[in-house]
């Protein structure tokens, strides 16, 4: 979800509960239809799981959860009032209306620090995989190990076609990607896998420890991160070389 979208629900979010529960009134019949006390239960705690997976699923990090609290009472307290007006904003510690550009400054932070961290530790996760395994390394910065060398049929085009098994995992040894049997050319996929499979033959097995700027780089999806280092095993099953078309002789008329 993006950043403007989820602020505007969370901004609508903080005023609808700003408004408060109404006092129960009316008749036994009329009151009768409200929810009952287990729908009550229900729906808060989905929605305090709904927020807690907005914190987590956005790279929030550690956040002060007193204050979190105190935020939320502030909301349910409030009078209401018109949607951020003077009198209803001077009800909050902080103005609600400066929520997506305090929140975008906080996220921007937390993003440059987890980058510039994740960068870090794989530069030292290569260097130390270099050593510990007598790995080999390219010009570019990927660090590989070859298992099998395979035949002499390797890929030489980027427009080449590869047929492979590989299991990606990130420097903690998490997966984030799995497939067996794929093929695609390799002209359609992160430098590193253009480059890399590129230096055994067919049959052959390796290791990639890939750097983050030939992989995805500052924009890494949130199952991988920014600035991270990737780490393939791949099985080089099948190399395809790409074979130009022939133009199609012209018709005379």
């Amino acid at each position: 979800m993006k950043l403007s979208k989820l602020f505007a629900i969370a901004s609508a979010a903080v005023l609808v509960v700003a408004c408060g529960s109404p006092k129960v009134e009316g008749s036994k019949e009329v009151r009768d239809l409200l929810p009952t006390k287990g729908q009550v239960d229900t729906t808060s705690y989905l929605l305090g799981v709904n927020f807690g997976l907005v914190i987590t699923q956005n790279g929030f990090g550690d956040l002060n959860m007193a204050q979190l609290e105190k935020g939320m009472k502030d909301a349910l307290n409030a009078k209401e009032g018109q949607p951020m007006d003077s009198a209803f904003v001077k009800q909050f510690k902080i103005d609600p209306s400066d929520m997506n550009m305090i929140i975008n400054e906080y996220l921007g932070k937390r993003m440059a620090y987890e980058g510039a961290l994740n960068k870090e530790k794989g530069d030292k996760f290569r260097k130390d995989f270099y050593v510990k395994n007598s790995a080999d390394s390219t010009a570019s910065g990927i660090v590989y190990l070859i298992q099998d060398s395979g035949s002499e049929v390797h890929a030489v085009s980027d427009k080449d076609t590869v047929k492979v098994n590989y299991r990606g995992t990130l420097i903690d040894g998490k997966e984030f990607d799995k497939n067996e049997g794929i093929s695609f050319p390799l002209n359609r996929v992160i430098k590193g896998w253009t480059e890399g499979m590129k230096l055994v033959g067919e049959g052959g097995k390796l290791t990639l420890v890939i750097p983050a700027y030939l992989a995805y780089g500052e924009r890494g999806p949130r199952n991988i991160g920014a600035n991270s280092t990737l780490i393939f095993d791949v099985d080089l099953l099948e190399v395809h070389p790409f074979v130009e078309k022939e133009a199609e002789p012209v018709k005379k008329k």
